[in-house]
C-alpha cells in the first residue's frame, strides 16, 4: 500500500467534498453507495491505483462507479475508515475475516496481515460456522483454512469429550460438507476413540441413537470405559449400557471396527454381544480383549460365529476361555467362511485346546491369523499344529510365544515349514527351544522359501543355535526380520551372524539384544554393516559392547548407508563411544532412530550430542534416558532443540536436569516447531520448572505426548492443545 500522508484526509471522512468515485457494495437487499475520491483511493491502495488507470471502472456522467457487491457495507466501512485515517478499528459484529478478504482483494496489506494475524492466534477471532463455510471458498488461504479446520475439529473433539456425541456428529457432517475429500479429517469424522473418556449410562445411550442414525462412523473405541462393574449396586445400570449398545449394533449399518477391551463385561453382557453378532451385517472386527467372557463366553460367541458372515477380524486375549471354550472356537472354525483373524491369546487352552484347533486349521480355509501366545499347548499341541500347517494352505501368520514346545516341538516345526508353503510370520519365543530346538529350524530355513519373519527370543538357544541360524541365513533368501533377543549366542554366535550379514541381501531387521556379544562381537558387526546393504533395523541393547564396540559401530556408520534404526541401549558406551558416535553421526545421512539410554555418557557426553543435533539433519529420534546429563547437558540439548529441525521423539527422563534444565527446555518449546513427544519422567524440576512448561504449553501447538512423572512439580499442567497427552 501506498504510504502517502493520511492528515488531509481525515477531514473528508464525514463530509465528502468534490468527490469523484462512487462505489457500491453489497448485495440486495443490503446495498451501500459510498463517496470516495480519487486521489484518496490511489495515495492509499494500489488495488484503485491499477484500476483507474487502466480505466477499467464504468462512468456515470462525471462519476466513477465501481461495484463491490462481494464486500458488505459493515465491512468496506471499516476498510473506508483505515483509507482516509489510517486507524484500523471494528467491532465484534463484523467478521474480522470478511475484513481480511476484502482487504486483501483491494491490496490493504497492513489491515489484511493484521487480521490474518490475530485469525491464527485465537479461535475468537472467528464467527463460526459462517467463517467457516467462507473460508473453505478460498484455497489461496491456506493458513486460515488449515487453522479454522483445526479449531472445528478441537470443537468436534471437545464434544466427543463432553460425550456430547450428536453434537460432535453435527460438527464433523459441516466439516465434511464444506471440505470433502479432506483425508484427515473423513479419518476423524469416521473413527472415534473414546477409551481415555468416561463414558456413563447417559452418554452410551446417546452414542447408542447416534449409532442407529445412519452416519459416517466406520471405527468406535470404547474400550477401558467400565461398560460394567463388579459392584453389585451399579450392574444392572452397567448391564442395560451393553444391552442399549448391542441394540443399536442390530440397527446401525456403517460401522466396522469395535473395541470393547478391559471392560470386564462378563458371561452375561458376552451373550447380548453374540446375539448382536447374529443380527449385525456390517461389523469386521471386534476386540474384547480381557472382559473376563470364561469358557461359557466363549461357548456363546463361537455359536454366533456360525450365523455370522460379516466379522473378519476377533480379538478374544485373555479371557478365561479354558479347554472347553477353545474346543467349541475351533468347532465354529470349521463351520465359519469369513474370519481371516482370531486372537486367543492367554486363555489357558491347554494341549487339549492346542490339538483341537489345529484340527481346525486342517478343515478352515479363511484364516490367515493365529495368535495362541501363552496358553500351555506344549509339545503335543504344538505337534499337533505342526501338522496342520502341512496340510493347511491360507494361515501366514502364527503366533505360538511362551507354550512350552521344547526342542522337539522345534523339530516337529522343521518338518511343517518345510512342506508349508503359506505361512510368512511365525513367532517362537520363549519356548525352550535350546540348541537342538535352533539347529532344526535352521535346517528348515534353508530349505522353507516363504517364510519373512521369524522370532526366536528367550530360547536358550547358545553359540551353537546361534551359528546354526547363521548358516541358514547363507542359504536363505526370503526372511527379512529375525529375533535373536536374550539367547546368550556370545561373541562366537555374533562372528558367525556377521558372517552371514556379509553374504546375506534380505534380512532387514535383526534383533540381537543381550546376547552378551562383547566389544569383540560388535567389532565382527561392525565390519558387516561396511558391506551389508540390506539392513535397515539393528537392536544391540544390554550386550556389554563397551567403549571399543561403541567405536567399531560408529566407524561402520560413517560407511553403511542403509541402516535406519539403531539400539544401543545400555551397553557402557561412556563418553568415549559417544565421542565417536557423534563424529560418525555428523557424516552419516541415512540413521533416523538411535537409543543410547543407559550408558552414562555424563554432562560431558549430552553435550557432544547437542553439537551432533545442531549439524545433523536426518535423526528423528533419540533415547538419552539415564545417562547422568544433569542441568549442564539438559541446557545444552535444549539449545540444539532450538536450531535442530528434524528431531519429533526426544527421551531425556532420569537424568537429573534440574529447574535449570528445565527452564531452557520449556523455553526451547517456545521456539521448536517439530518435536512432537517429550519424555522428561524423574529429573527433579521442581514447581519453576513446571511453571516454565505450562507457559511453554501456551505457545507449543506441535507436541503431542509429554511425560513429566515424579518431578515434584505441584501442580497439574494443563494445556489448550487438545491432541497433546501429558503424563504426570
Amino acid at each position: 500500500m501506498n504510504n502517502a500522508p493520511i492528515q488531509k484526509f481525515s477531514n473528508l471522512l464525514e463530509n465528502p467534498k468534490d468527490f469523484d468515485i462512487k462505489i457500491k457494495v453489497g448485495e440486495k437487499p443490503n446495498i451501500k453507495e459510498f463517496k470516495v475520491h480519487s486521489n484518496i483511493l490511489t495515495a492509499r491502495s494500489d488495488y484503485f491505483k491499477a484500476e483507474l488507470s487502466l480505466q477499467r471502472a464504468r462512468r456515470e456522467d462525471v462519476f466513477i462507479i465501481f461495484d463491490k457487491p462481494n464486500i458488505s457495507p459493515s465491512v468496506f466501512e471499516i476498510l473506508k475508515n483505515y483509507i482516509y485515517t489510517g486507524k484500523f478499528s471494528y467491532n465484534n459484529k463484523v467478521s474480522l475475516l470478511d475484513i481480511f478478504i476484502a482487504a486483501d482483494e483491494i491490496k490493504l496489506f497492513e489491515i489484511s496481515q493484521q487480521a490474518e494475524k490475530r485469525l491464527l492466534e485465537t479461535e475468537l477471532a472467528w464467527k463460526f460456522p459462517k467463517d467457516f463455510i467462507t473460508i473453505c471458498k478460498y484455497d489461496t488461504f491456506t493458513n486460515l483454512h488449515e487453522t479454522a479446520l483445526k479449531f472445528k475439529r478441537n470443537e468436534a473433539l471437545e464434544y466427543l469429550k463432553q460425550g456430547k456425541f450428536f453434537k460432535a456428529l453435527e460438527v464433523y457432517e459441516e466439516i465434511l460438507k464444506n471440505c470433502p475429500y479432506n483425508a484427515e479429517i473423513q479419518e476423524s469424522a469416521s473413527k472415534w476413540d473414546l477409551s481415555h473418556y468416561s463414558c456413563g449410562s447417559k452418554e452410551i445411550n446417546e452414542l447408542s441413537k447416534v449409532l442407529c442414525k445412519n452416519t459416517t462412523l466406520t471405527s468406535l473405541n470404547i474400550g477401558n470405559i467400565k461398560l460394567r462393574s463388579v459392584n453389585v449396586i451399579t450392574r444392572f445400570f452397567k448391564r442395560s449400557r451393553v444391552k442399549v449398545l448391542a441394540g443399536a449394533l442390530c440397527k446401525n449399518s456403517t460401522l466396522k471396527y469395535l473395541n470393547l477391551s478391559y471392560n470386564n463385561l462378563g458371561l452375561e453382557e458376552g451373550k447380548v454381544l453374540a446375539d448382536a453378532l447374529c443380527k449385525n451385517s456390517t461389523l469386521i472386527s471386534l476386540n474384547l480383549q480381557d472382559n473376563n467372557l470364561g469358557s461359557e463366553g466363549g461357548k456363546v460367541l463361537a455359536d454366533a460365529l456360525c450365523k455370522n458372515s460379516t466379522l473378519k477380524y476377533l480379538n478374544l486375549c485373555a479371557n478365561k476361555l479354558g479347554l472347553e471354550g477353545g474346543k467349541v472356537l475351533a468347532d465354529a472354525l470349521c463351520k465359519n467362511s469369513t474370519l481371516i483373524s482370531l486372537n486367543l491369546n492367554s486363555n489357558k487352552l491347554g494341549s487339549e485346546g492346542g490339538k483341537s484347533l489345529a484340527d481346525a486349521l486342517c478343515k478352515n480355509s479363511t484364516l490367515t491369523s493365529l495368535d495362541l501366545e501363552s496358553n500351555a499347548i506344549g509339545f503335543e499341541g504344538g505337534n499337533a499344529l505342526a501338522n496342520a500347517l502341512c496340510k493347511n494352505s491360507t494361515l501366514n501368520s502364527l503366533n505360538l510365544n511362551c507354550n512350552n514346545l521344547g526342542s522337539e516341538g522345534g523339530k516337529a516345526l522343521q518338518y511343517a515349514l518345510c512342506k508349508n508353503s503359506t505361512l510368512t510370520s511365525l513367532d517362537l519365543g520363549s519356548n525352550v527351544l535350546g540348541s537342538k530346538g535352533g539347529k532344526a529350524l535352521a535346517v528348515a530355513l534353508c530349505k522353507n522359501s516363504t517364510l519373512t519373519s521369524l522370532s526366536l527370543n528367550l530360547n536358550v538357544l547358545g553359540s551353537e543355535g546361534g551359528k546354526a541360524l547363521a548358516s541358514a541365513l547363507y542359504k536363505n533368501s526370503t526372511l527379512t526380520s529375525l529375533n535373536l533377543n536374550s539367547n546368550w549366542i556370545g561373541s562366537e554366535g555374533g562372528k558367525a551372524l556377521a558372517d552371514a550379514l556379509c553374504r546375506n541381501s534380505t534380512l532387514t531387521s535383526l534383533d540381537l539384544q543381550d546376547n552378551n556379544l562383547l566389544s569383540e562381537g560388535a567389532k565382527a558387526l561392525a565390519d558387516a554393516l561396511c558391506n551389508n546393504s540390506a539392513l535397515i533395523s539393528l537392536n544391540l541393547q544390554d550386550n556389554n559392547l563397551l567403549s571399543e564396540g561403541g567405536k567399531a559401530i560408529a566407524d561402520a556408520l560413517c560407511k553403511n548407508s542403509t541402516l535406519t534404526s539403531l539400539n544401543l541401549q545400555d551397553n557402557d558406551l561412556l563418553l568415549e563411544g559417544v565421542n565417536a558416535l557423534a563424529e560418525a553421526l555428523c557424516k552419516n545421512t541415512t540413521l533416523t532412530s538411535l537409543n543410547l539410554n543407559s550408558n552414562w555418557i555424563g554432562s560431558k557426553g549430552g553435550k557432544v550430542l547437542a553439537d551432533l543435533l545442531c549439524k545433523n539433519s536426518t535423526l528423528t529420534s533419540l533415547d538419552l534416558g539415564y545417562n547422568k546429563l544433569g542441568s549442564f547437558g539438559g541446557k545444552a540439548l535444549a539449545d540444539a532443540i532450538c536450531v535442530n529441525s528434524t528431531m519429533k521423539d526426544l527421551n531425556l527422563s532420569y537424568n537429573n536436569i534440574g529447574i535449570v534444565g528445565g527452564k531452557a527446555l520449556a523455553d526451547a518449546l517456545c521456539k521448536n516447531s517439530t518435536l512432537i513427544s517429550l519424555n522428561l519422567n524423574l529429573n527433579k524440576l521442581g514447581t519453576e520448572g513446571g511453571k516454565a512448561l505450562a507457559i511453554a504449553l501456551c505457545k507449543n501447538s506441535t507436541l503431542t505426548s509429554l511425560c513429566i512423572l515424579s518431578n515434584d512439580i505441584g501442580f497439574v499442567l494443563k494445556s489448550n492443545n487438545p491432541n497433546l497427552k501429558i503424563i504426570q
